[in-house]
């Protein structure tokens, strides 16, 4: 069955479609919480969290999620791991099929 909410989230990255990566690189890593709020053990690194959990406090905040979920779906593709966009990996992998649907992109990384 498929979930609509990524494949709204799939939607709701076509306004990057036509960012070349090196900018939603920059962007991310200047303007990404977790590029620079975390120096050291984020508050909770001694619990046990789900994916999905993790995902929601790492990404809490964040002014570039879009701008990191594209850029992720872009140079890893389905062979993403971790947390990016504040989506867990079995939720990126979804959203990546219907991103590809989507349409053209400025460039696409080497696994999409």
């Amino acid at each position: 069955m498929t979930d609509l909410r990524l494949v709204g989230v799939a939607w709701s990255l076509d306004h990057l479609r036509w960012v070349p990566t090196d900018e939603l690189t920059d962007v991310v890593e200047h303007d990404g919480l977790c590029m620079w709020a975390f120096t050291g053990e984020p508050p909770w690194a001694d619990e046990e969290l789900t994916d999905q959990e993790l995902a929601e406090r790492q990404c809490s905040g964040c002014p570039v999620r879009d701008e990191c979920l594209e850029l992720e779906l872009r140079t890893a593709g389905a062979e993403t791991v971790g947390v990016w966009g504040a989506l867990p990996e079995d939720e990126r992998r979804e959203v990546h099929r219907h991103w590809l649907q989507r349409g053209e992109r400025a460039e696409r990384g080497p696994r999409s």
